[in-house]
Order: structure tokens, then C-alpha cells, then sequence
């Protein structure tokens, strides 16, 4: 589950690092919120007889269905309550929805997702399940596809609130509902170019059918396809569970872009992209304060008063000031908006490099994505995909200055061409595209002193090669999920349902000892053996170190600039222009307690030296 704002922040000084930059670069990490709105989503669900059939053990399609229509509403509780997510059955005997076609019964309306919907589901599933549904609703094959998506429509246009993204997944494993009715047929088709005009998606989540799904019959003509999605259907339908909530995973979110801005190839070439993040590191949600008397949310504001007078002041009556040689300059709003702007948005084609000159030490932050997009030049996609082709073979990456906003420093960036990647069942892997890494300025080098090890004799090079062989195996980052976060969202699941207590988390993080121990073998007493001399016993105590006496005085750090220099730079106000670490050192040899920030470091010293 991923995606949550952020919950906790650290406090070491690389962290607050971390979060300037953040507060710097700011809306690289919002969506483009162009299309501004809610996402809606509704599950129509076939409940004829042949959903509710199996083959021996497996679960049927209905309660793969529920089962994963659960699991989203679970998510979203978690991560984004404001979307809204309807339920609606069809082939049902009994009806009930606006319009009062015959054999469409709306579950739930298109409303947010809670705990009371959630068990509303939890009724329908398993043998009891099954048989509460055949009482409650009933099963029929007199139904019209046209009229449930007809009745899908309705649902969004009743809906109030403006909605950014509107989409339908309908789970069935009919690949031909009216092979002999082609008055119906003719309509469904109809009603499915009538949702694709108004911009309403229809996915298909077929699942497992006697003798196979044959998308050719009926669908191919129904399902239409998102703009930003180039597989609209998996050929493959879904047997197990696993596989139907990958699907629905894939189909559930928006993909939202950063930022949409435009790549200057030359003067008069130009193609626009959407940039995108992969991976995002996953959060706690943030807590919501409430006010202990109604648990109603409670807003922050914040106000400013003079502190001579007392009296409220307004946003015109502050201004910003910096202090600089002991002189307060102070700046307009529009001076420091002026000052933030750099240079135009957009992606500038510096040059083209060989992929190999790009090496792993010059990572310095999580890498963006960049995908063709048609809406702001036309064309776009056709010169992207050439421009990728041809990167592709010759092994070449382009070298770009990257502004993704105004008010953001540039970047130089790399962007490393990416082939698309599907699996045995065609569902994609990997996008094809360009991974905007950004570059290191010489600022962000740094000149670490590493201490002489003692090298290691081939021998033992050898035995932990063989070492490493026997542990290897398969990575894939979506195979281990964060145990906190997921603990920590049952938790929550436990407390909105009414569990009596939570379902325990199992950790994929920690490593498999039996398994592990058993594929070695001898091969690590051998190393030891290699490694370590005849008397080295890893459980014996360490030997503690002599504690210094209390007549010896404590050793100060070397500082690089003398008292009488550190002295000459509070008088002139240019204490700022030392480093962190020159101000640390310095703090602490005049022993002076602060904090770790330079600001604060500058107080301190100018503060003493004022005193003497």
C-alpha cells in the first residue's frame, strides 16, 4: 500500500537537509493538479448463476470479486477516504436504481468508502454468503448490459461534487452475454461510445470461464482505454485471486503526473512529457486533530501581532529581512518572488552521452519518469518514441538542464532510456520511456578519508564468492512490503471494522535462517576458519577500554579559524559565510551549548563574542 503522506521526519542535521530541499523543490512532489476533482470508481458485477460455480476447491468468481472489491475499499479507507466507490450488480432478479431498469440492483451508491461498507460486502462471501445473496436479490439471465452501464452513467451524474476521474470495472465471465439477442447487444455497444464520449473508462476484469474467455465475441468492442494507458486489456483472465488484484491495483489509481512541461531538442523542436515517480517512499497518514468535545476536526490558523502593540497584523504590514554585516536589508514580496525564479520550466537538451560514463556513485535522490504527452504539443508521442528507439540502440542517454517550475533551482539531469517490459500473461512491467536521474553539482561531492584495510588473500576472495552463489535469488521490490506500514494498517482496519483484534503482519524483511543455514552447509565455519585466527571466540566479551582519569583535561577539537578571526567576523557580520562544520568546531571549543543548525551556531558565537 502505497502512496500515504508523509508521518514522521527525522531530526539528524541530513534530514533537515533533506527538508529544505523538499521545501525548496515543494510541488515536485504534487500531482499536476490541472483536472482539479474527486476519483470515482464502480464495480459492476455480474451475479448470474455462472459466477457462483467453481471447479472443485477454487474459490468462485463472485467471491474473487468481493473479495477484491474489499480489498480496494480497505485501501482507500487508508489512504484516500475522499474518493468515492459504488457497487452494482446485474443479472440479479430483483432491481432497484434510478431509472428502474429490470435486472440492475445498485448496492451501494457512489458515496465515500467506510467501515459499514465494508461489512455490507462481508456478508456475500462464502457458502452462507452465497446462499443470502440467491435469497436477497436472486439470479437472472434476462438482463441487459446496456441498461447496467446505462445505470452507471446515472450514478455519476447524480453525483454533486465535481469528479477529475471517472471509471467502471466490470467483473464477468461471460465473453458473450448476448450472442442471441442483437437488439442488446447493439445497445450495450452504444451505451459503452456514449461512456467513452463523456469520458467515463470501462475496463473488463474477466475472470476464469469453462473452456476460456474469448475477448473477440463481445468485449473488444466495449472496453475503451484510457489516453495515459497503452493496455487497455490483459488477453489472460484471471484464475486466481493474485492475479485479479494485480490487475485492479493497475487500473484503480490515476496515474498523476509531477509536472507537464515541454523538451527543447533545438530552437524549433519541441515535444511535451509528463514527468512521473515511480516509487514514492510510503508514510504514515498524517494524524487529524479533533476537538475532545464532538471529534470534529479542528483547522489551524495562524495569525501574527505586533509585539509592541499588540495588534493584529495583516499580510501587507510583514516583510522579509535578511541581516548581513550587521545591515537589515529588507524585501518585498516581489523582490523575494523574483528572487526564486531562475529560468523558464521545461527539460533543455544539453547533449548525448554514452550510458556508460553514467555511474552509480552519481546518485543523489530517487530518480522521475518522463512519458510522451499529446495535450500540450501534438506529435509529441511519435518524436518521443523515435528519440527513445534510437537511444536504445546506439546505448545513449541525454544530458538535459531540467527546471520543473519557476520558482525551482535548474538541475542538470541524465534521462536513461527504458525498454518496455511485459510478463508472460502481456500485462506491462516496465514502461517505455526515459528515468530523469539527477546529476550531483561539484558542491555535492565530497572528499571522504577512508582508513587502509588489510586486503584479503584470494582464498578467502574465493570461499565467499561461493558464499554469495548459494544465498543468491530473484529480487523484486513489490515482494516485500514495509511490516510497520502494514501493521499499522490493520490496526487501523481492526478498529473500523469492529475486530476483536488486528490481524498480525507477517515481516518478509527478515532473513530465512533455517533455509539459509541449510543451503551453506560447512561453507561458513570454512570461512571462519579462513578469516578469523585459532582463538577468536565471537561470543566472548569485548575487552572495555580505559576510561580517561578525571585529572586529565578533556581534549578540544582543532578549529580552523582562530578566536581572533572567529571575532573579526561577528564585527563584520560575516560569520555566514563559514561552513557548518567550521561553526560546530568552533562552538565546541568555546565550549558553547546550541543547536545544530547554522543559524542557531551564528547566534551563539555572536552572542559571546558581544559579551566579552
Amino acid at each position: 500500500m502505497a502512496g500515504w503522506g508523509s508521518f514522521y521526519r527525522g531530526e539528524g542535521l541530513e534530514e533537515e537537509e533533506e527538508e529544505q530541499q523538499e521545501e525548496e523543490e515543494g510541488s515536485e512532489a504534487v500531482a499536476d493538479q490541472r483536472v482539479s476533482g474527486r476519483d470515482s470508481l464502480i464495480f459492476l458485477v455480474d451475479a448470474s448463476k455462472a459466477m457462483f460455480e467453481s471447479d472443485g476447491e477454487a474459490e468462485t468468481p463472485f467471491d474473487m470479486t468481493i473479495q477484491c472489491i474489499r480489498t480496494v475499499y480497505t485501501s482507500k479507507i487508508i489512504s484516500s477516504d475522499r474518493d468515492l466507490l459504488s457497487v452494482v450488480f446485474y443479472g440479479t432478479e430483483n432491481n432497484k436504481n434510478s431509472a428502474d431498469f429490470k435486472h440492475v440492483y445498485v448496492l451501494q451508491e457512489l458515496d465515500n468508502p467506510g467501515a459499514k461498507r465494508v461489512l455490507e460486502l462481508d456478508q456475500y462471501r462464502g457458502d452462507e454468503g452465497r446462499a443470502l445473496f440467491r435469497e436477497s436479490f436472486g439470479h437472472s439471465a434476462d438482463y441487459s448490459l446496456g441498461e447496467a452501464l446505462w445505470a452507471c452513467s446515472n450514478l455519476f451524474s447524480d453525483v454533486r461534487v465535481r469528479l477529475s476521474h471517472k471509471r467502471i470495472m466490470l467483473f464477468t465471465n461471460e465473453d458473450d452475454p448476448h450472442a442471441n439477442d442483437s437488439a442488446k447487444a447493439k445497445l450495450a455497444r452504444t451505451r459503452a461510445g456514449d461512456l467513452r464520449d463523456t469520458g467515463i473508462i470501462l475496463d473488463l476484469m474477466h475472470l476464469k470461464k469453462p473452456g476460456g474467455f474469448d475477448i473477440s465475441l463481445f468485449y473488444r468492442d466495449i472496453i475503451n482505454v484510457a489516453e495515459d494507458e497503452d493496455l487497455g486489456i490483459h488477453p489472460k483472465e484471471s484464475e486466481k485471486l493474485e492475479h485479479l488484484m494485480k490487475k485492479v491495483r493497475a487500473k484503480e489509481t490515476r496515474k498523476r503526473a509531477l509536472v507537464r512541461l515541454n523538451l527543447h531538442l533545438g530552437k524549433d523542436v519541441v515535444l511535451s512529457v509528463g514527468v512521473y515517480n515511480l516509487i514514492q517512499k510510503a508514510y504514515k497518514p498524517l494524524p487529524v486533530k479533533l476537538y475532545r468535545e464532538t471529534n470534529e476536526p479542528v483547522k489551524i490558523k495562524t495569525r501574527m501581532f505586533s509585539g509592541k502593540t499588540g495588534s493584529l497584523l495583516l499580510p501587507s504590514d510583514t516583510k522579509r529581512a535578511q541581516t548581513y554585516g550587521k545591515r537589515q536589508i529588507v524585501l518585498e514580496k516581489e523582490e523575494t518572488e523574483e528572487l526564486k525564479q531562475f529560468d523558464s520550466p521545461g527539460l533543455f537538451l544539453i547533449g548525448f552521452k554514452p550510458l556508460s560514463m553514467l555511474k552509480q556513485h552519481h546518485h543523489i535522490r530517487c530518480s522521475q519518469f518522463i512519458y510522451p504527452e499529446e495535450s500540450l504539443v501534438r506529435g509529441s508521442t511519435t518524436l518521443f518514441n523515435a528519440l527513445l528507439i534510437r537511444c536504445l540502440e546506439r546505448a545513449m542517454m541525454m544530458l538535459c538542464r531540467y527546471t520543473p517550475r519557476r520558482n525551482v533551482p535548474p538541475r542538470f539531469v541524465a534521462l536513461v532510456p527504458q525498454e518496455e517490459e511485459l510478463d508472460e500473461q502481456k500485462v506491462q512491467m516496465a514502461p517505455p520511456g526515459f528515468h530523469l536521474i539527477f546529476l550531483p553539482y561539484a558542491d555535492d561531492k565530497r572528499n571522504v578519508d577512508f582508513t587502509e584495510n588489510v586486503p584479503a588473500s584470494q582464498e578467502q576472495v574465493d570461499k565467499m564468492k561461493e558464499i554469495i552463489q548459494k544465498l543468491r535469488f530473484k529480487y523484486r521490490a513489490d515482494s516485500f512490503e514495509n511490516p510497520v506500514l502494514q501493521q499499522h494498517f490493520r490496526n487501523l482496519e481492526a478498529l473500523a471494522l469492529d475486530m476483536m483484534e488486528p490481524e498480525q503482519a507477517e515481516d518478509l524483511t527478515m532473513p530465512k535462517s533455517e533455509q539459509m543455514s541449510h543451503r551453506l552447509g560447512n561453507l561458513v565455519d570454512e570461512f571462519k576458519q579462513l578469516v578469523y585466527p585459532p582463538d577468536y571466540n565471537p561470543e566472548g566479551k569485548a575487552v572495555k577500554r580505559k576510561q580517561a582519569s578525571d585529572d586529565q583535561t578533556e581534549k578540544r577539537p582543532k578549529v580552523e579559524v582562530s578566536k581572533d578571526e572567529l571575532r573579526s567576523h561577528v564585527q563584520k557580520g560575516t560569520l555566514g559565510k563559514l561552513t557548518v562544520s567550521v561553526l560546530k568546531d568552533a562552538c565546541r571549543f568555546l565550549r558553547l551549548r546550541c543547536g545544530s543548525k547554522k543559524q542557531e551556531l551564528v547566534d551563539a558565537l555572536t552572542e559571546y563574542f558581544n559579551k566579552c
